[in-house]
């Protein structure tokens, strides 16, 4: 989550950079003594600039987020298959534990049975 906020911090950063020296490059080409057809070639060069950057950092942003997201989804992955082994271990030791008490309670049945025939033999 720090490495997501860093990102964000630097990526607000540098929009602030790159906004703060067009703003200042445009009221430098607007005060500058020139003629009103070169003020508007340098603007329209500032603001093809301004695009050209601001597509690179958009790409920039969408490979970091596609990144994140292929990440956050191997880890869940990971998670995932820690969870479904858990469970088959947790499984197969509980069904080891029924069929032993199982065999038990058998075992001390088939031990009561014959006691409890005997007394019932006797009396006849």
């Amino acid at each position: 989550m720090a490495q997501q906020d860093s990102g964000v911090e630097i990526g607000a950063f540098f929009a602030g950079v790159l906004i703060g020296g067009l703003v200042g490059a445009a009221v430098a080409l607007l005060i500058a003594p020139q003629s009103g057809e070169e003020t508007r070639k340098q603007l329209s060069k500032t603001g093809e600039d301004f695009r050209d950057r601001a597509q690179d950092m958009m790409e920039d942003a969408r490979e970091r987020a596609e990144a994140t997201i292929a990440d956050s989804r191997r880890r869940a992955e990971r998670i995932i298959e820690e969870a479904r082994t858990r469970a088959q271990a947790i499984t197969e030791e509980a069904r080891e534990r029924i069929e032993k008490a199982a065999e038990e309670a058998k075992a001390r049945s088939e031990k009561a049975a014959p006691a409890a025939q005997e007394p019932a033999a006797s009396e006849s």
